[in-house]
């Protein structure tokens, strides 16, 4: 069954804090679902499915259903795979309607980081149970970052790859985020003012580096049908893939992600390719994230990821690849680490012609939205979803 055209997109909404310091997470939950279906024009009542994932308080969805009241739920899912989670939310949203499973989904994330001051990706995480790896590998000292620094280790020895190339990703993402008055990092910087960042994890440095913030958004998904009776442009799913990745018993190669896989599969089921992309939100957890994500999209050869990224190659307007034209989480936001439901707002966006005009893709038909989840380092999870105008 392909869920091409059955679901659309109707509604969205991205808080506007970065920092919650008097909001707790059970009620960012809460604001950002009344903001996306008050977007779509969708009474509360009518919801009849709820997605979310390991950020939500409670016993996976069950807590945040009581605390926002729904009453007619009959399909819920807390499918959790990290950064890629809402990503892949789009895709499992649109197969539960598709199969009659519900009608009108209600996906949200929310949480607080940064009030709550932890050292994201740069702290080991001590060993618990049930998770099989981490007595062996917790005695190293792996972390978020030493493990993506790794793969962009990897990816310069074997395809020259530089850290000036690896920096443009971040120059761009800061041309668009000065057009967002919500954005963590809102000014313009240069290669220059890249690689003289603070080194973290060589040869990573600090503005090759995510922000950490609070806030959260929500999206709805309705079935086509009652897409049409809304008074609101909506956006089709044309077609999702998900991929897992992990170590391979030791044979790993880090100079991909699971994006070779999950790509491939969306593609497929839209029925485009990545040369028919008008606009791509890549998750941004690093710069070496865009950059292998890229090539692992089709984007261009595996390799060339350099190349293709420098000059501006990837700023509105001016390159061949417009992305993450809201900052992103190298420069907006990355709220609780889960940063691929931020990337489907902007490509929404985009596609609704609601993006910064400074931004804005001309005639904006397809757009992709990726989301990665876990290291690219390690053990990772993998999200693609291909999004068009449904007046298309």
């Amino acid at each position: 069954m392909s869920i091409k055209g059955i679901a659309h997109i109707a509604g969205i909404f991205e808080h506007p804090t970065r920092k919650a310091t008097d909001i707790s997470v059970a009620q960012l939950h809460a604001e950002v679902a009344a903001g996306a279906l008050a977007d779509a024009g969708i009474n509360k009542d009518d919801v009849d499915g709820y997605f979310c994932a390991g950020d939500a308080p409670g016993l996976g969805p069950l807590s945040m259903i009581e605390y926002m009241g729904f009453r007619n739920l009959r399909h819920m899912d807390s499918t959790d795979v990290g950064g890629s989670s809402y990503v892949l939310h789009i895709g499992h949203a649109a197969e539960a309607i598709a199969m009659g499973k519900c009608n009108i989904a209600l996906i949200t994330l929310a949480g607080r980081p940064r009030a709550d001051a932890m050292a994201t990706g740069t702290v080991p995480r001590a060993p618990t149970e049930p998770a099989p790896d981490l007595p062996f590998e917790y005695m190293y000292g792996p972390t978020i970052v030493n493990m993506y620094a790794m793969a962009a280790h990897r990816h310069m020895h074997e395809f020259g790859t530089t850290s000036e190339q690896l920096a443009w990703i971040k120059v761009a993402a800061s041309h668009h985020a000065q057009y967002n008055p919500n954005a963590m990092l809102q000014n313009v910087v240069t290669v220059e003012d890249v690689i003289n960042s603070p080194m973290v994890a060589d040869p990573l440095h600090r503005n090759d580096c995510c922000v950490i913030s609070d806030g959260g958004g929500a999206f709805v998904v309705v079935s086509k049908e009652i897409a049409k009776d809304l008074k609101r442009d909506t956006v089709s799913v044309l077609g999702h893939g998900e991929a897992p990745k992990h170590l391979n018993a030791g044979k790993i190669d880090l100079t991909f992600t699971g994006a070779r896989w999950s790509g491939p599969k969306a593609f497929e089921e839209a029925g485009v390719t990545a040369a028919d992309i008008d606009y791509a939100s890549i998750y941004d957890s690093f710069t070496i994230t865009v950059l292998e994500t890229i090539e692992d999209l089709g984007f261009c050869p595996v390799g060339e990821g350099g190349k293709f990224v420098s000059d501006g190659n990837l700023i509105s307007g001016v390159g061949k690849l417009p992305f993450n034209t809201d900052g992103g989480g190298l420069c907006n936001n990355h709220p609780i680490n889960r940063g691929g439901l931020t990337k489907v707002l902007e490509a929404v966006r985009q596609l609704r012609d609601e993006a910064h005009p400074k931004v804005q893709v001309k005639d904006c038909q397809l757009a992709l939205a990726h989301g990665t989840g876990g290291s690219i380092g390690t053990r990772m999870g993998s999200s693609t979803v291909i999004l068009g105008r449904a007046d298309a």
